[in-house]
């Protein structure tokens, strides 16, 4: 498989477990931050987009640093949109 066709296979796995924390409402953050970006103006697959970039920067940081998924690191990446994790 090409890069590229790796990286568009993480994607839409990545936007798939979005849509399966919204789907089940778990974390309800996630519902929560959906809605304050539509209401800022962003498009819904913009949104999700958003928030699948910060669901990623988790993964990442899980397997970087060897430890469990942090709820709260989670949850404030989420409360920063549509400033990105690694932004500032």
């Amino acid at each position: 498989m090409k890069q590229s066709d790796q990286q568009a296979h993480l994607s839409t796995e990545i936007l798939k477990s979005v849509d399966n924390q919204l789907r089940d409402n778990n974390p309800a953050v996630t519902r929560d931050t959906l809605d304050r970006l539509k209401k800022e103006g962003r498009s819904d697959a913009d949104a999700k987009r958003l928030i699948g970039a910060v669901l990623a920067a988790e993964m990442y940081e899980v397997l970087k640093s060897r430890q469990p998924f942090s709820l709260d690191r989670y949850v404030r990446n989420l409360n920063r949109l549509p400033m990105l994790p690694w932004e500032g």
